[in-house]
């Protein structure tokens, strides 16, 4: 578990491009239990505007926060329902 988004899961899609990182994130973020954060480590660009555009459209979770560090784009998406 993470200390900084207190994750409870972490799901690595580094090396997959598009749309395998939101598919795996759906899918990650469906088995939450309410409350818990998934964290979500990509390689590609394209998953910071993906995820975003998911999490937004989607009922039951929301985008917690997103950082990129040069070469790894880390998503933290919370389950709310």
């Amino acid at each position: 578990m993470s200390d900084e988004h207190d994750t409870a899961e972490t799901l690595d899609v580094k090396g997959e491009n598009c749309p395998m990182p939101v598919i795996e994130t759906k899918q990650a973020a469906d088995e939450l239990e309410s409350e818990e954060v998934l964290e979500v480590l990509a390689t590609d660009a394209g998953s910071m505007s993906d995820i975003k555009g998911w999490a937004g459209s989607t009922a039951g979770v929301e985008l917690v926060d997103q950082t990129d560090d040069g070469d790894v784009y880390k998503h933290y998406v919370r389950k709310t329902a």
